[in-house]
């Protein structure tokens, strides 16, 4: 019987894949699944590369910066007016500096009427209400029949500030301070005008200016009266004549 010698294996092999693609098998399949994204090395090895996940320690952020108050500690506030003025213009705790100079308040121990302004005007140098708001305030008082040398005029903030920010500010202790500065004074009467220092006087602004009727500091109380401040009443006729018939109500009192 005539035998073949066998054909190689390569043969064999090439023979087998020609015969599955004329059946239409192009592909294999199996039904364990592969990890063809798995880390070589921990295929072989038995160990990952990647990273154990970190552990997140939560931290509490530190407490902020204690606030410091405005004229720093109380203790060292001047206690007489000439030396409380000289004070006001040097201090560096009273403000952060500006392009403005400070202006010191004017006017004498027990003033018949202490007028309390929210800060100089812009064109103030080394006289308090030097300019067309200082002017607005003259002609008031003359029409009140008051003397301007027995008028006090006391500025919540040392030199003059473009926008400043009155609920920081009156967390930084400013009310304290104006406190202490107008009892330095300690006037017959006090004129507020400014609604936005009123929180300032320990006012609620809830409650209307009108209904301010005492100022009360370290060293007593003042019949008080608020109204809007110098620059809306320069702008403002209506506002004069409101300030004017309020002053004439209240000093009938």
């Amino acid at each position: 019987m005539d035998t073949k010698p066998p054909l190689p294996l390569a043969t064999q092999v090439a023979a087998a894949f020609d015969w599955w693609r004329e059946a239409g098998v192009d592909a294999d399949f199996a039904d364990d699944a592969t990890g063809w994204l798995a880390d070589p090395v921990a295929e072989t090895t038995g160990n990952s590369r990647e990273e154990p996940p970190r552990r997140i320690v939560e931290t509490t952020p530190p407490p902020p910066p204690p606030v410091q108050p405005v004229g720093g500690d109380s203790a060292s506030w001047p206690d007489t007016l000439p030396e409380f003025r000289q004070w006001w213009l040097a201090d560096p705790s009273l403000d952060e500096g500006g392009i403005a100079p400070r202006v010191a308040s004017r006017g004498e121990v027990g003033a018949d009427l202490l007028v309390l302004i929210a800060q100089p005007e812009e064109s103030d140098i080394e006289r308090l209400l030097s300019g067309a708001l200082g002017a607005l305030l003259d002609g008031f008082l003359d029409a009140a029949g008051l003397d301007r040398d027995k008028t006090a005029v006391v500025a919540a903030l040392p030199r003059h500030t473009p926008v400043p920010d009155w609920r920081v500010l009156a967390d930084r202790g400013l009310g304290k301070l104006l406190s202490y500065h107008i009892g330095l004074y300690a006037p017959k009467r006090m004129l507020i005008l400014g609604r936005n220092i009123l929180p300032l006087c320990g006012h609620d602004l809830a409650q209307g200016a009108a209904t301010l009727q005492i100022f009360n500091h370290d060293r007593g109380e003042i019949p008080a009266m608020a109204e809007v401040g110098l620059e809306r009443l320069l702008a403002n006729a209506a506002s004069r004549a409101r300030l004017w018939q309020r002053w004439l109500d209240w000093t009938d009192r």
